[in-house]
């Protein structure tokens, strides 16, 4: 048959391969860590075997699914355009640089966007890396007005609406609501992570906790900092895997599921 498509993708804390149709429907996935294909729609079981066919090594085991949880079956319900579990950090900065400069034209000074990007690739790795302990990331989740969550983590400690701060070298100063890195202007970071974090908890129903991730300071000084704001430097996200006590795990993969869905935030 023509037309399948086969998209990749992590469900469970699992690399997958998911061939879908062409309007949108699951066929079939690909767990390459336990070499098993299963089979959603057994009509198209020869179709899906040649569409992944490609991708496959070793022997291979094919037949239905285990029995899905209830957020695995919203996920097999969610076309592939609408589901943000692939974006990678930093995904709407890749398609703004451009990776090489004009024929001719002089860089002048580094792309601020550069370090940015930079840092979401940093503190995304860190925070996929607490899956084991039960957590789930999606990475840069739109918002209405062009604005977007670095980081959403949902996990046993709740749900943290992180923002990402470029700072390689630097001091920071954090004093209050204002934020200054190195000898830059204060700007007003905790406020925005606040503001972020509240149109999340609008869009899930539930609380989420805002988060500033200083990435790569030399020195990280804090006075007064805002009760509600969580400031923490990247090499401590590792301490959030023993934060607990606030979610469930069939809560956790619930409000992972709504968080990965596009249609979510359209309208927060």
């Amino acid at each position: 048959m023509q037309g399948l498509r086969v998209t990749p993708a992590r469900a469970g804390g699992r690399n997958r391969l998911y061939v879908n149709l062409p309007g949108g429907p699951t066929v079939a996935w690909y767990d390459p860590d336990n070499g098993r294909i299963s089979v959603v729609l057994e009509r198209y079981r020869d179709d899906a075997l040649a569409a992944l066919a490609p991708y496959t090594t070793g022997d291979l085991t094919v037949g239905p699914p285990p029995v899905p949880s209830s957020a695995e079956l919203a996920r097999l319900a969610l076309h592939p355009d609408d589901d943000l579990a692939p974006n990678r950090p930093g995904e709407a900065l890749y398609a703004e640089l451009d990776p090489r400069p004009p024929p001719g034209l002089p860089r002048i000074r580094r792309d601020p966007r550069r370090a940015d990007l930079a840092a979401q690739q940093r503190l995304g790795d860190a925070l996929d890396r607490l899956e084991g302990a039960g957590w789930r990331t999606v990475h840069c989740v739109p918002l209405p007005g062009a604005d977007r969550i670095d980081h959403l983590a949902v996990g046993p400690g709740g749900v943290l609406a992180v923002r990402a701060l470029a700072a390689q070298g630097t001091r920071v100063r954090v004093a209050g609501p204002v934020v200054r890195v190195g000898r830059g202007p204060a700007n007003g970071y905790a406020a925005a992570v606040r503001r972020r974090a509240e149109r999340a908890a609008h869009a899930l129903a539930t609380p989420v906790r805002p988060v500033l991730a200083v990435v790569g300071a030399a020195r990280l000084e804090t006075e007064a900092v805002p009760q509600d704001v969580r400031i923490l430097r990247d090499d401590e996200v590792a301490a959030l895997a023993r934060l607990g006590g606030v979610l469930k795990p069939a809560e956790v993969e619930a409000l992972y599921a709504m968080a990965r869905d596009r249609r979510t935030w359209l309208a927060v």
